[in-house]
């Protein structure tokens, strides 16, 4: 069982799609991640070594990417500004309205349930 950055990756998947798992990492930047450490697509997280994985935490780290807890809180202080200095997308986010220009008078049932603050 391989964690990496409190992410649970699954043991059956190969590593290119278990990476996508952690927060903040999609599939170019898995796809890139594999190539430097020379992995196979195909390689499964259960085959990975003690050392393999020790160079993937090198290279995670030495990519300075944001990803998990701290993309997190970057992403909700970028809404807390955008609310603090009352634009127009802050506005509507607060009110829980959709943000992106998507129309109000009907189908906007989901923004109001995903803009709501707990």
């Amino acid at each position: 069982m391989l964690y990496l950055l409190e992410t649970k990756l699954p043991e059956n998947k190969s590593i290119f799609f278990a990476l996508t798992y952690v927060y903040g990492i999609g599939k170019k930047t898995s796809i890139l991640i594999c190539k430097k450490l020379g992995f196979s697509v195909n390689l499964k997280v259960k085959n990975i070594t003690q050392d393999q994985s020790i160079e993937l935490l090198k290279v995670i780290d030495s990519s300075k990417l944001l990803l998990s807890n701290e993309l997190k809180k970057v992403k909700i202080l970028t809404i807390k500004k955008l609310v603090s200095i009352k634009s127009y997308r802050g506005l509507r986010k607060s009110r829980g309205f959709p943000v992106r220009g998507q129309r109000t008078h009907t189908n906007a049932k989901s923004a109001g349930k995903l803009n709501r603050r707990p």
